[in-house]
């Protein structure tokens, strides 16, 4: 197990966040050393000046919260994040078309912001909290098989939040190099630990400061 602080995608997608809010997400992730933090695209030129010189990613968000736009607004904020530097990409799948039965498109869609990310990390957010098992193992294997490095629970924005049951089904459907991150609800170093254990290789909570202090 690397680093509890390794874990953590240290996020504020708050529609009221402020530069000031911003200013203290990056100042806290560089005093714990978290992995990335997740914050708007708008706000991805400025985590990238205050992050500079140290090793936490900028992570931003596609097609947040609803995964409702189409492919192609979904691929240009992903091309547009890429220019101003961003290093990773959590996009939101099409849910209504996943429960239509339409693969191909949640698929197609996929692949298109894999290729816009140009090798950078994209996860892939399946909204648990709206899905069967069936669709949450279904949802798994798409992103897998479309290019996915990492497949999500949740947005934070809709009901569900992530569990350690989500993270062993999706475990159980993983295949190639892809990894999973917990999501939602995440708030004490307890739920933590437990979501690592079931299989979670990464954690996006605005709650990282207090688990790493425990």
């Amino acid at each position: 197990m690397k680093p509890l602080n390794k874990y953590i995608d240290h996020t504020n997608l708050k529609p009221s966040a402020t530069r000031a809010d911003i200013e203290k997400l990056c100042a806290e992730a560089r005093k714990y050393d978290f992995a990335s933090v997740c914050i708007n695209p708008c706000n991805v030129p400025l985590a990238k000046e205050l992050l500079a010189g140290s090793d936490v990613k900028v992570c931003t968000v596609i097609g947040f919260p609803l995964g409702q736009n189409r492919t192609s607004l979904k691929v240009a904020e992903t091309e547009l994040a890429y220019a101003d530097g961003c290093d990773e990409f959590d996009m939101v799948i099409n849910t209504g078309r996943l429960k239509d039965g339409d693969t191909k498109y949640v698929k197609d869609e996929i692949e298109a912001v894999v290729a816009a990310a140009k090798g950078r990390t994209v996860k892939v957010i399946i909204e648990t909290g709206l899905l069967t098992d069936e669709e949450k193992a279904c949802a798994t294997r798409i992103a897998c098989e479309a290019g996915a490095d990492f497949v999500k629970t949740c947005t934070g924005f809709t009901q569900g939040a992530a569990t350690v049951d989500d993270i062993k089904l999706m475990k159980a459907n993983l295949s190639g190099n892809a990894k999973l991150k917990a999501s939602a609800g995440i708030r004490t170093r307890e739920a933590a630990l437990a979501l690592i254990e079931a299989g979670a290789e990464r954690l996006g909570t605005s709650a990282g400061c207090a688990i790493v202090e425990g």
